[in-house]
């Protein structure tokens, strides 16, 4: 009988959202086991059940042939189940050493932290599965991909022989993957257990031992890693043929559409500089590519364009207009924009889809009655002839944001801001937590956009979107553009480089 047994599991979202069929899944010990599917096809939902975050709606699990309730995380840790989040849990003021044992802390005499025994104990889990980690730093002072092996010491120091991965690669570079991949096998060749979650077929296709393809709540195939293909699996995944390259026409790009100067930012309590002297040029017809790892300047680019921050120092162009003084409101008729974090800050997720779609529009006179009056008549002919266009599966214009999947979510930021007829367009991770249909949509709509004359900056952790959709590359690192490259001539690896300032 296999380690874990997961046996008929069902789960239902009030009032009937079906996101889980009869799944029956199993993981042996010692293998790297994948789980891949579509937005809303139920990988995660499956994996929180399994992580006791999501209680099932009926069904059992088996650990070692005996039945379990995990009824929370705590019971799952405590039956040797961990999960490594896209998203850390660590407090960045802690050091490294005492961020992993939060809540298990060893104590000596008057309860005072026992550090060299823990320390001691720390030193011999890093040495065993070969994670290299300061255990003295202080965590806000590591890279993303450091932070990540702090999470994943978190487990190993609670024994779990089970660890979860949820798009463990989302913000690494090339390089930083490959390291992880490397720490990934070591874990598993001391017999324990995998479960990787992933959109990024390649990266499955390399790291997995099993791969098992969901599509609408229920388990399609699970397969031996062995001459599979990409397309295979993303045929399994969408239930039809997927078209994994990007067919781009060259283009000579036209006039100028945006333009900033020496942006410079301060953070306003250490005023230490977070944007030095950025100068970024975009023409019509062009799409130029902003990479880098997560939290080198990304963020105060894109909000001091959008106009949430306004600069120290340096001017912002669109169309030959001075726009660095301007309020949000103003920039928005010149900017269509679609955020990184879609339920924070792309949609009103109670708020019905027809309003949601007329945001923003409602600022002109497309959708008014009278200046300031809304026409909800046209509005609603709006929402329709948009849900339409974009193929966002819901059930009505007066569906609400959060019943619709993450893919599905992202088509109407996307119909509401592509249809605002801006002429430039400011996409901060377009496709993130999209699965391969959903991506090919999404970039299909963009390249249209590039066609009819708009000027695009796209920011992306992915490199491969980038050099696949981009006509040019800014590379920026500690607030600063290090590099501008050719994706016709620089790799993946070049570029991760770049980004992590091994090539200067």
């Amino acid at each position: 009988m296999s380690y874990i047994q997961i046996r008929n599991i069902y789960k239902v979202y009030p009032p009937d959202v079906l996101a889980l069929e009869g799944v029956n899944f199993s993981l042996e010990k010692g293998e790297i086991h994948s789980i891949i599917g579509e937005n809303g096809a139920g990988k995660s939902t499956l994996m929180k059940i399994l992580y006791g975050m999501v209680p099932p709606s009926s069904g059992e699990i088996f650990i070692n042939s005996q039945e379990q309730k995990i009824t929370n995380p705590n019971v799952a840790i405590k039956l040797g189940i961990g999960m490594v989040h896209q998203e850390f849990m660590l407090v960045p003021s802690f050091k490294v050493y005492e961020n992993v044992v939060l809540g298990m802390e060893k104590t000596k005499n008057f309860g005072f932290l026992d550090k060299e025994k823990i320390l001691n104990e720390l030193e011999e889990i890093t040495k065993k599965f070969s994670l290299a980690v300061d255990l003295q730093a202080t965590t806000s002072n590591l890279s993303v991909a450091a932070q990540q092996k702090v999470e994943i010491l978190k487990l190993l120091y609670r024994k779990v022989d089970t660890l979860i991965f949820d798009e463990p690669t989302a913000v690494l570079t090339p390089q930083e993957t490959q390291q992880l991949f490397k720490e990934i096998r070591n874990i598993r060749d001391t017999g324990k257990t995998i479960v990787f979650i992933s959109h990024k077929l390649e990266e499955v296709l390399e790291i997995s031992d099993i791969i098992t393809v969901m599509r609408r709540g229920k388990i399609i195939s699970t397969l031996k890693n062995e001459n599979l293909s990409k397309g295979e699996l993303a045929k399994m995944m969408v239930g039809k043929e997927v078209m994994l390259t990007v067919k781009k026409v060259p283009k000579e790009p036209g006039k100028e559409v945006f333009k900033c100067e020496n942006l410079t930012v301060a953070s306003n309590k250490t005023k230490i500089n977070l944007l030095s002297n950025i100068n970024i040029v975009i023409r019509s017809g062009e799409i130029v590519g902003l990479a880098g790892v997560e939290g080198n300047g990304q963020y105060e680019i894109v909000q001091t364009i959008i106009g949430e921050i306004y600069p120290n120092h340096g001017k912002i162009f669109i169309e030959d207009q001075n726009i660095t003084e301007l309020p949000i409101r103003k920039r928005r008729r010149l900017i269509s924009y679609i955020p990184a974090d879609r339920k924070r800050y792309g949609l009103a997720l109670n708020a019905v889809l027809t309003e949601n779609l007329a945001m923003t529009h409602h600022l002109g006179e497309k959708l008014s009655k009278f200046k300031y009056i809304m026409d909800w008549k046209k509005a609603k002919k709006f929402a329709k002839d948009l849900i339409n266009q974009y193929n966002i599966l819901s059930r009505s214009i007066n569906d609400v944001p959060k019943s619709l999947s993450g893919g599905n979510q992202q088509k109407l930021i996307v119909a509401r801001e592509f249809s605002l007829d801006a002429p430039f367009l400011l996409l901060d991770q377009p496709s993130r937590g999209l699965d391969v249909g959903s991506i090919e949509y999404v970039h299909n709509v963009i390249l249209e956009m590039r066609e009819k004359g708009k000027g695009i900056l796209m920011i992306s952790a992915d490199l491969d979107e980038l050099l696949s959709m981009c006509d040019r590359l800014y590379v920026v690192r500690k607030g600063e553009i290090v590099a501008e490259l050719d994706p016709k001539i620089h790799s993946k690896e070049e570029v991760g480089e770049y980004m992590l300032g091994a090539k200067l």
